[in-house]
């Protein structure tokens, strides 16, 4: 196995971190409205596992690709994103039958919440450090 990109592995780590963020905000909410209970803990841990390890696989799908030819790239995005879909929904549905059904499907939103929180947080590093222009 190739060694993963330093890119890839600061990107599943920006998500990884917003996942564990958002995760706790949710035990939260479960906690305010009395709802909390070791299921909703465990559907979390489980669908915030599968959320992280779906982007890392992501990430590494992309490495690869880019190292094939124009043809070879797109089959193995397409046999890696049919490959991602078919674990986080089996994940989803272990989730969904022994654990809280919310608990366990919401987790798997939170990359693209932090996803799209990403614009901002770049410009608002561009703010911190004008004369690197935002990059790290």
């Amino acid at each position: 196995m190739s060694k993963i990109d330093p890119t890839v592995r600061k990107e599943t780590l920006y998500i990884c971190a917003w996942v564990l963020i958002l995760s706790a905000v949710m035990q939260a909410v479960f906690l305010v409205l009395g709802k909390w209970g070791t299921d909703v803990l465990f559907g979390n841990l489980l669908s915030g596992v599968c959320a992280c390890l779906n982007f890392l696989l992501m990430g590494i799908s992309v490495q690869k690709a880019l190292e094939k030819d124009s043809d070879g790239a797109k089959a193995a995005m397409k046999f890696s994103q049919s490959m991602r879909m078919f674990m986080q929904f089996a994940f989803a549905a272990v989730g969904v039958i022994f654990f809280n059904p919310i608990a366990s499907v919401v987790p798997l939103f939170f990359p693209r919440i932090a996803v799209s929180f990403r614009p901002l947080m770049d410009k608002r590093s561009e703010k911190l450090n004008p004369d690197k222009g935002g990059e790290q």
